[in-house]
């Protein structure tokens, strides 16, 4: 055994016989709280420490002798286990990815290409109602116009009638944000 392969080993926790004992794995297990951003944190090293035991395990299987066999046996089940874990981990996490997405990296395409569209598409959609709002608004002002023409009296009072309403509306917001000790709500 070369001194990357014992100094790999050391880390994992493996006995003599091939087997990873699981006392770091269960301690990490175990030390899980239900903070989601932790749960995730976990998952990630989790991620990385099983990338980094498939890159020994390449490098001992691309090497392969007679010699070898038990560093492999090793790496082996120190994969298994920590794939173990993380499944364990992952049962913590619920996290929801599209399949858009999914499907993009399985095409070999940026998943950012996803966050790009849905970010373009929201912009598409606020421009389109943003346009029917500014609409309604002109008709609106032009009805008021052709109103104050025709019916003056009226339309000063339907104005007298939206600011009461406007005022009242504005007192009762007001009134909601302030506690009763007197403080205003943040």
């Amino acid at each position: 055994m070369d001194s990357s392969q014992s100094a790999a080993t050391a880390g994992t926790g493996v006995g003599g016989n091939g087997m990873i004992s699981s006392q770091a794995n269960d301690t990490a297990a175990t030390t899980a709280v239900d903070d989601p951003k932790q749960n995730l944190n976990q998952v990630i090293n989790s991620i990385q420490k099983n990338l980094g035991l498939l890159h020994q395990l390449s490098l001992t299987v691309s090497s392969f002798n007679a010699a070898s066999q038990l560093p492999l046996l090793q790496r082996l089940n120190s994969l298994v286990m920590e794939l173990d874990n993380m499944v364990k981990l992952a049962e913590k996490c619920n996290i929801q990815v599209p399949m858009e997405v999914l499907n993009l990296i399985d095409d070999g395409k940026n998943p950012d290409e996803f966050t790009r569209d849905v970010i373009n598409s929201c912009i598409a959609k606020n421009q389109i109602t943003k346009g029917k709002t500014d609409a309604f608004k002109g008709l609106r002002r032009h009805l008021l116009e052709e109103l104050d023409q025709t019916f003056p009296d009226e339309v000063e009072s339907y104005r007298e009638i939206r600011a009461a309403s406007a005022a009242e509306s504005k007192r009762l917001a007001q009134a909601q944000s302030i506690l009763p000790n007197g403080d205003m709500k943040a």
